[in-house]
């Protein structure tokens, strides 16, 4: 989990929002965008303070990222940092006169180099007669969080900073919104237990492949998913004041093209933390609540000073029912491999399941658009 503390333009408050995400499904980015104070990019730890809130705090030095598309546009803070002389630890990229070259870095590429399997020229070939690639996709950087120009002033407090929010992010390119609010605290655990995510050249097998992975920490997991689930149950019910949780999805895709920019999640960001501070309205729908048209398109014009088509919005925030309603199916051949299964979690299923299909029925369709909700 990330923690990343949120500092809306023109408003004097930090909101510290934490987010959990597969590798390479934008969780290194989203504690980057521009403007924010960053305490950690990799780990949280949540404990139940006196005052009854959920406090958060990083117990590491440095932040560890997937370097491939990392560009001084899309990733400004970053592209600097790791631009600059400092203290730096680069993997599978290529090296010449001391200088580093990384997949889509938005720089032209030397001719050779040193690379992952070692000397590189352009003209090399694969065995299949391929063009041999200078860097590898699954390159990685490594530097301090104290070198970072948007550290956050208390990144080293003992007692951590306090919890507002927390995103679960997965990669989908036919169905999650790019973001979402759930209910309450039980329906935002049910969100990112059946989180699922493609996957990429930094996850082991196949590129593309749709897999589970629950809270985007199923690597991690040492105690049974029922006793887990729990846990974040048990967690919630303790807190006077619980943070809202969110889902997010930077990915999804018309006819093979992304629908949304990278540097879009800065608007996402900001609804999140408004949503926060009951500043902006949302439309209830079956998977949770999504923002209104109005106040993305203010969003998108005061941070990017750029419209925000209400044709692009309905695309973005359709529900896809038929695609849920499968991924719903998903999850219950997983879970159901799965003993003691709090009976919290269960309803859950069930209950998102039957919002799913009265939707359905009453609209008659697979697709509904946000503006018929």
């Amino acid at each position: 989990m990330f923690i990343l503390g949120v500092v809306p333009e023109g408003k004097e408050r930090v909101t510290y929002i934490s987010g959990a995400y597969p590798s390479a499904c934008g969780k290194t980015s989203t504690a980057m965008v521009p403007g924010q104070m960053i305490l950690g990019d990799d780990i949280a730890y949540l404990r139940k303070a006196e005052n009854g809130k959920a406090f958060a705090v990083n117990v590491e030095q440095g932040i560890f990222g997937i370097i491939q598309d990392v560009n001084a546009e899309d990733d400004p803070l970053i592209y600097k940092t790791i631009r600059s002389p400092g203290e730096l630890i680069f993997s599978n990229i290529l090296v010449n006169d001391n200088n580093p070259y990384w997949l889509g870095m938005g720089e032209d590429i030397p001719d050779s180099g040193f690379n992952f399997a070692g000397e590189w020229e352009k003209s090399n070939l694969d065995e299949k007669g391929n063009s041999f690639p200078f860097a590898h996709k699954n390159a990685r950087y490594t530097i301090r969080i104290s070198e970072l120009s948007n550290c956050d002033p208390k990144l080293h407090d003992p007692n951590g900073v306090p919890l507002s929010g927390i995103i679960y992010g997965g990669r989908d390119s036919d169905t999650n919104p790019p973001v979402i609010q759930s209910f309450d605290w039980k329906h935002g655990v049910f969100m990112g237990a059946i989180l699922e995510s493609e996957t990429t050249a930094a996850t082991l097998g196949a590129e593309g492949e749709v897999k589970h992975n629950p809270m985007a920490n199923l690597d991690f997991l040492v105690v049974p998913m029922g006793t887990y689930i729990e846990n974040h149950l048990k967690f919630g019910e303790s807190l006077d004041d619980t943070p809202l949780i969110f889902s997010t999805n930077y990915f999804l895709k018309e006819n093979g093209e992304f629908l949304n920019e990278k540097i879009d999640k800065k608007v996402w960001l900001m609804w999140m933390e408004g949503r926060i501070h009951n500043e902006f309205d949302a439309i209830s729908t079956p998977i949770g609540f999504i923002p209104i048209y109005d106040d993305l398109s203010k969003l998108f014009s005061d941070i990017f000073q750029k419209g925000f088509s209400e044709s692009l919005y309905q695309k973005l925030f359709s529900i896809r029912i038929k695609n849920h309603l499968d991924r719903i199916d998903r999850i219950e051949a997983v879970y159901n491999e799965e003993p003691n299964l709090p009976q919290l979690f269960i309803d859950e299923i069930l209950a998102q399941k039957k919002r799913l299909s009265d939707a359905r029925s009453k609209h008659g369709t697979d697709v509904i658009l946000p503006s018929g909700i």
